[in-house]
């Protein structure tokens, strides 16, 4: 609460920002690989949003992902920090996405 001889009341926040806190602090960061069969080529990335940038994809918001059309999501890791996730995401494009894949015994269904 403010003082006594201001107009300003300090409260509670609103449950809306109440809730974009907690979010904020238990989010997840992704390392994706993406695969689209028009192009036979992986896409590698890292977002704090999933279901948001693989939309994005499959929207074309850049020339070589529409060239891709439709992307589907063939590895996606969650990683506690920002950090985290472009580590994997460069260690990802420094092996090449399809042998990662290939050393995880995951095989494109």
């Amino acid at each position: 609460m403010g003082c006594k001889w201001s107009p300003v009341r300090v409260g509670s926040p609103r449950p809306n920002y109440r809730r974009q806190l907690i979010t904020a602090f238990f989010a997840m960061y992704y390392t994706y690989i993406l695969y689209s069969e028009k192009l036979a080529v992986f896409y590698t990335g890292h977002t704090k949003d999933m279901e948001r940038r693989l939309e994005e994809h499959n929207r074309g918001k850049s020339a070589f992902a529409a060239k891709g059309m439709p992307w589907r999501v063939v590895y996606r890791f969650e990683a506690s920090s920002r950090a985290d996730a472009a580590k994997l995401e460069r260690k990802i494009k420094k092996r090449g996405a399809q042998r990662f894949l290939r050393d995880l015994n995951l095989q494109l269904a």
